[in-house]
């Protein structure tokens, strides 16, 4: 494993809306002789591929693909730099998802090393704001038989993954002085009211995805505390599943005396698994919704998703490893076939 190739990778600092210099970078470290920790120089065409909003994705090709890794180069903030203990790699990105280039770029050398192509990678930007790069790449360019995308699932393959609806919610209300509460009508307490409703609502369970979740952000009133609220606004985010999608939309849509506006979201999913590798379901998102002109698409990766976004993230290296082989055998199962 080349982890000095990570460390570099990991020392810059890519946080969304900095993924320029990231592509930049990796457009010629990735190519240097011995990158991977394989001798020589990739065989392979390196693409940099504008989005259209300043930033860039990067596609490399051995042959004519059939077969692409995919992941994403830009990372939340605030940017941590990367340490190295005797067993993993801690800093931003070390798994989400730095960590899936350099298991994925170092799975495309040893096919490289194997004889094997037709395959290529691709690295996206935008991911963690709303999928950028993989919109941008969906609008211009083609896709293939499969893609794999990788993100933290510990090593599983990804059987499903719920899917995404956001709203934006504004309640109005009367405002009045808060001694004298029936000459006016509190915005706040409609929040509560709706909040009570909300929970008490029992959406679907799905035999695969299980329930559905919800989580409430953006919360804003900012009326004095001795005056009722006039207006009350947030937002409100939920992880669907197959058989809950239509039905939240239906919910939000039947709200009485408030203003939603839908900013829509990604479908569940059901993805590619092969036989012989773990699986499970996932309830994050990720670019795989995005790439509809891929027949086939699958979803997997090393490190945790409760590592990924937190103040410690951190990649075991015997899982980087464990992912390399793990890639390269889903690639080998896709030319069997």
């Amino acid at each position: 494993m080349d982890i000095a190739l990570f460390l570099d990778i990991l020392g810059v600092d890519s946080t969304s809306g900095r993924e320029r210099g990231m592509a930049e970078y990796l457009a010629e470290r990735l190519m240097e002789p011995g990158a991977g920790g394989y001798e020589g120089s990739p065989k392979c065409k390196v693409e940099k591929l504008e989005v259209g909003d300043g930033t860039l994705n990067l596609r490399l090709s051995w042959g004519s693909p059939r077969i692409f890794f995919c992941t994403h180069m830009d990372t939340v903030p605030p940017y941590i730099p990367p340490t190295v203990l005797p067993d993993r790699v801690c800093g931003r990105g070390s798994c989400d998802a730095k960590g899936q280039i350099l298991a994925q770029f170092t799975a495309c050398r040893e096919l490289e090393r194997l004889g094997f192509t037709d395959f290529g990678m691709l690295v996206f930007a935008g991911e963690e704001t709303g999928s950028f790069g993989a919109k941008a790449y969906d609008r211009d360019c083609d896709g293939a038989e499969m893609v794999l995308v990788g993100e933290p699932t510990d090593g599983c393959m990804v059987s499903a993954s719920k899917g995404t609806k956001a709203f934006e919610v504004v309640l109005r209300g009367k405002a009045c002085h808060s001694g004298y509460p029936e000459y006016g009508e509190s915005a706040v307490n409609k929040f509560a009211d709706f909040v009570t409703k909300l929970k008490a609502t029992e959406f679907p369970v799905d035999p695969l995805m299980g329930a559905t979740t919800w989580n409430i952000g953006k919360l804003v009133s900012d009326n004095p505390q001795n005056i009722l609220s006039p207006e009350l606004s947030f937002r409100l985010y939920f992880r669907t599943t197959a058989a809950s999608d239509a039905v939240v939309q239906e919910f939000m849509a039947s709200m009485q005396d408030a203003e939603v506006t839908a900013f829509g979201g990604d479908a569940p999913m059901e993805y590619t698994v092969y036989d012989g590798f773990p699986s499970k379901t996932v309830a994050f998102g990720s670019d795989a919704p995005r790439l509809g002109k891929f027949a086939r698409r699958a979803l997997c990766g090393p490190g945790s998703i409760l590592s990924a976004h937190t103040v410690g993230e951190y990649v075991l290296l015997a899982d980087l490893e464990r992912a390399v082989e793990q890639n390269v055998a889903i690639a080998g199962r896709f030319f069997e076939e």
